[in-house]
């Protein structure tokens, strides 16, 4: 759900202005008209409940985000498996925030080195719906190592979803009507786990905000997913006889926002927050002359957030994934809200050590496989010859041309160094982390400069053969 509490500008529907989506409100409605319709249902989170919103941020019941926390308990969830984005803050924040959920967190293979579970967790719950006895087990993804500052996950193993499922399931088939996997993976990972474990009946999944308008199905397993930004209810309808789904049908239903509508057990909750959170980040830090947009390649709003890591580093090379850059900027006073939701994730500044050689080998593996990241301190001109492979014809760092056997200090978020081989090819080794998140060196550069103007000058130049 990424922190979505409350509703957002639905960005794909083309009317001006455009309508609003998602919210906890619209989310406890909706749950609300299907339990009084049939009170054999369960309700269910597949992680990622935090980060995207200052809500995340701000300490409730002693604890970083447990405002959210603190609002599913009166929607009246059943059980969550916790999501990478959940251990953003740390995982002492997130054993705090499994203690104010009033439902069970379930991670059947994340332990510590002695076995026993992490954070306030079990591996799996039975709980009574309808006469059935449901088996829900947690799995978390087994990537969740290049997902989050490792900082964030000492003491933390993270042991193989298929065979730690498969275990579980081979424990509990005989004692439940339905298997169910509640999982963080994403649906790649969640169609392998069906191919491979028997006797599951159905994944619910997160990770890879996939909107599923229908289940998929993989060996008999049903997988569902609900996108992301509580902006769907993904439902499931189940007729289960003899431990086997003999019925299954499953939908979206999308989470309109409408004015005028009753209040529900969390709106009074909902604008008490909201009002905290408008009233620390309406603050205007800078005035945009123009619209400050992203791009695909390089783009100026791109060359700001990595040049601001670079500064604040004290390095002379940046690197910045472009995708974590979440929103643009339109032109006029740019608040702190705005700055945020460009940069919603908890990812921490961190610097490092490359060689000249490093570095060419980074620009040229980003060109020739077109991953997407930015840099900053460098210039390059570069072809692309007729077989595809790619020629560097000029690179210089801090405008004097790259001497491959010199070390250079460089600077990336904690996010991209867990990425960095797909984004540059290799790991980095020999990480320090720093002390401030993307987001606070941003915000002071764009206090600092006031009033930006976005440019049209870019550093990296192709020159047609």
């Amino acid at each position: 759900m990424h922190a979505g509490f409350v509703p957002h500008e639905a960005t794909w529907v083309n009317t001006n202005p455009k309508p609003l989506i998602g919210g906890f409100d619209e989310l406890a409605r909706a749950v609300d008209s299907i339990r009084n319709a049939d009170g054999a249902v369960l309700l269910l989170d597949a992680g990622d409940v935090m980060t995207g919103n200052p809500i995340a941020d701000m300490e409730y019941e002693g604890a970083q985000g447990g405002a959210l926390i603190a609002m599913m308990n009166k929607i009246g969830y059943d059980a969550w498996c916790p999501g990478n984005h959940d251990l953003d803050v740390s995982q002492k924040n997130l054993n705090r925030l499994t203690h104010i959920a009033g439902f069970p967190t379930l991670f059947a293979n994340l332990v510590r080195k002695n076995g026993t579970y992490v954070v306030n967790s079990q591996p799996y719950i039975i709980v009574e719906r309808g006469g059935l006895s449901i088996g829900i087990i947690g799995v978390m993804s087994q990537a969740l190592y290049s997902l989050v500052n490792q900082n964030n996950l000492v003491g933390i193993r993270v042991i193989s979803p298929i065979e730690t499922t498969q275990r579980w399931v081979n424990t509990l088939r005989e004692r439940v009507d339905l298997l169910v996997a509640l999982t963080h993976q994403g649906l790649e990972d969640d169609s392998l786990l069906a191919a491979n474990v028997t006797d599951l009946d159905v994944i619910v999944g997160g990770h890879s905000h996939t909107r599923l308008t229908t289940p998929k199905v993989v060996d008999g397993v049903i997988i569902v997913q609900a996108g992301a930004n509580a902006e769907q209810l993904g439902i499931l309808t189940l007729t289960v006889d003899n431990q086997h789904v003999t019925h299954s049908m499953g939908e979206l239903l999308p989470l309109w926002h409408r004015n005028k509508r009753p209040s529900t057990l969390v709106s009074a909750f909902i604008d008490s927050v909201q009002q905290k959170i408008d009233s620390s980040y309406s603050e205007v830090l800078a005035t945009v002359k123009a619209d400050w947009l992203r791009g695909r390649g390089e783009s100026d709003l791109g060359n700001f957030i990595t040049n601001a890591q670079q500064q604040a580093a004290g390095a002379e090379v940046g690197f910045m994934n472009i995708h974590g850059i979440r929103r643009d900027i339109s032109a006029g006073p740019l608040t702190r809200r705005e700055l945020y939701e460009v940069l919603p994730f908890r990812n921490v500044l961190t610097t490092f050590q490359l060689s000249g050689e490093r570095v060419r080998r980074a620009v040229k593996y980003a060109l020739t496989q077109k991953t997407a990241v930015q840099f900053s301190g460098i210039s390059c001109r570069w072809r692309r010859r007729p077989d595809g492979t790619v020629e560097i014809l000029s690179l210089d760092v801090g405008g004097k041309p790259l001497d491959a056997k010199r070390m250079y200090t460089c600077a990336a978020s904690d996010y991209f160094i867990g990425e960095a081989k797909r984004y540059v090819g290799f790991e980095i080794p020999r990480v320090i982390y720093l002390q401030k998140t993307l987001f606070e060196v941003v915000e002071d550069a764009v206090r600092e400069e006031k009033v930006i103007v976005p440019s049209t000058k870019r550093f990296f130049m192709e020159v047609k053969f």
